[in-house]
């Protein structure tokens, strides 16, 4: 930078230090005089010959400065008053009544509609998940009494659990295959079925398997149980508990290999 003694015409080069001791004010070197370094100031000098530098106009309008180079911390509390959120308080209590009520019910109403609809997705992700693990909890006997009263409280709306199911609870207390009387290569097999639990029981799918005197399985059918339960009411209320039904079951003769037969229920 750059500046002009107006009385001399003295031209010097002052530092940024230079110009902040007196604000700017200098004392010329050559003729002591006292003058104003930023009337004249200037990043560089015109071409020569130089005779006087430019001088600014006393009336300019201060520059906008928009891009800080930084802020310390203290500017920052005293812009703000200590701290940004104690400034944002501050904002608030000054608002007048009617903006803060309004303010209030916003954020209540903006806060119950996060309430609620993260209680929708909660009930939702509980729903997907009963409905994943369904047989686990109609099979739980401590979750099963709930489930009963919630249905029956939806029973208007056609609301019915599927019969508890628990296969080890089935017993096969007789079986007996013989070859059927009527048609050829064919054979019946029987058994006698019960349902030992404490409560009704769907008939089960039926696998029977009949294998040689190695053990080797050599044939092997399964029977759902429309297959072997023609009354449709009797097969929709399931085995009473404590009873018992005798199952027949006609399939084709493996041929003598067949020395051993296992019913399994699915």
């Amino acid at each position: 930078m750059y500046t002009q003694c107006p009385e001399c015409l003295t031209i010097y080069r002052p530092s940024g230090e230079q110009l902040g001791t007196a604000h700017g004010k200098l004392r010329c070197g050559t003729c002591a005089s006292e003058f104003d370094a930023l009337a004249t100031i200037t990043d560089e000098l015109p071409p020569e010959p130089v005779d006087r530098l430019e001088r600014h106009p006393d009336d300019r309008v201060a520059p906008m400065m928009s891009i800080p180079a930084m802020r310390p911390q203290a500017a920052q509390r005293e812009l703000f008053g200590g701290s940004p959120a104690k400034a944002m308080r501050a904002t608030r209590e000054k608002a007048p009544s009617f903006a803060r009520r309004a303010r209030h019910v916003e954020e209540g109403g903006i806060a119950w509609r996060w309430v609620f609809g993260s209680l929708v997705l909660a009930l939702a992700l509980a729903a997907q998940l009963g409905y994943a693990e369904r047989d686990v909890l109609l099979a739980d006997a401590r979750a099963r009494p709930w489930l009963e009263r919630g249905c029956a409280l939806l029973a208007p709306w056609g609301c019915a659990l599927p019969l508890r199911r628990d296969v080890e609870q089935l017993a096969l207390l007789a079986r007996d295959v013989r070859p059927h009387p009527s048609v050829k290569k064919a054979l019946i097999i029987s058994a006698t079925l019960a349902n030992e639990a404490a409560f009704p029981q769907p008939y089960p799918t039926v696998e029977i398997s009949l294998s040689d005197a190695d053990d080797n399985r050599i044939a092997m059918r399964r029977f759902r149980p429309e297959e072997y339960v023609s009354e449709p009411g009797t097969l929709r209320r399931g085995m009473p508990p404590g009873a018992s039904t005798e199952l027949r079951f006609e399939v084709a003769d493996p041929g003598k290999n067949a020395v051993a037969f296992e019913f399994s229920f699915l």
